[in-house]
């Protein structure tokens, strides 16, 4: 298999890093600050805030971001995308972000305005795609620079083969990491890798791992990003309605399981879509042997 970085059979080598989106509410405040004090002690090598497409979220992900790089010791990321902005917006949205001490973004194209599935149409005077923003980033400041990558293709490349094309332009314009779309099948994932190694992409590749809040809402989600949720999923959670405990034993057992044969497989790096909540997230990493913490799951999956 193509490698990124060689795990090894130390728990503690392995790599990870948390997405979170800004809050909406003083409740949904609490929370995210609750679980951003439950994962610290992991030490993630970064974490990343979203960015709402057309920048509906800016001020709450400045604020959130700013929070984190001011209160904690936490490497922060800030998305930023380039849909229904020009280039000098996007300019001053960088400088804000500067501003507070972010030195690295996760630079996207975002959903097209009209939602998931209508077209894309780029902004005029805007960035025309994700390689195009990586691009001006690296003119406006010496920042690191994490791009997406879809082991199951992004829903409007037309083949692989135009989709990893696609990636390649974003590594060429100065991307320095990839973040892939959430995956269950690690088969899946090791074809993907294999076919970015050939084509001449040599950044890591960080498999995205999401542990699953509630299946029947993440399987909504999938088939509008274009992932697919085996059937064996189903089967693990058998028997387990009405018994939330149960159900979150065995999401974190399926996230575990993963990460443990992906590192089987020589990768020691991978990116946690937390969704603002640590309870699973905890009792995944723990499971690993990645802390100490206690693995309480109340209330950790629907």
């Amino acid at each position: 298999m193509a490698q990124n970085e060689r795990a090894t059979s130390q728990p503690s080598k392995l790599k990870v890093s948390f997405e979170f989106f800004p809050p909406k509410s003083p409740d949904m405040a609490d929370q995210l600050w609750q679980t951003v004090e439950a994962l610290q002690p992991f030490q993630p090598d970064f974490v990343s805030v979203t960015y709402g497409a057309g920048g509906t979220t800016r001020e709450p992900t400045l604020s959130t971001v700013g929070r984190l790089i001011a209160q904690t010791p936490l490497a922060t990321a800030a998305h930023l995308t380039c849909v229904a902005a020009t280039r000098e917006e996007v300019r001053l949205v960088v400088d804000e972000f500067k501003a507070l001490g972010v030195r690295h973004f996760v630079a996207l194209r975002g959903d097209p305005q009209g939602g998931v599935g209508t077209r894309y149409e780029p902004h005029p005077g805007g960035f025309e795609n994700a390689a195009d923003l990586v691009r001006g980033l690296r003119e406006m400041g010496d920042f690191e620079v994490s791009v997406s990558a879809y082991p199951e293709k992004h829903p409007e490349s037309q083949d692989e083969a135009a989709d990893i094309e696609m990636l390649k332009r974003k590594v060429d314009a100065g991307a320095t990491r990839a973040l892939t779309q959430f995956f269950f099948d690690n088969d899946t994932f090791e074809r993907y890798l294999n076919r970015v190694r050939a084509a001449g992409i040599t950044i890591p590749i960080v498999p995205g791992i999401m542990p699953i809040q509630n299946l029947s809402q993440l399987k909504r989600f999938a088939s509008m990003c274009g992932a697919s949720v085996p059937e064996r999923l189903d089967r693990r959670f058998e028997g387990t309605e009405g018994d939330a405990q149960a159900r979150a034993e065995v999401a974190a057992d399926i996230a575990a399981e993963q990460i443990a044969d992906l590192a089987k497989r020589g990768i020691a790096e991978f990116h946690l879509y937390t969704m603002n909540r640590a309870p699973l997230t905890v009792a995944t990493l723990t499971r690993l042997g990645l802390g100490a913490q206690s693995s309480s799951l109340s209330g950790a999956a629907a």
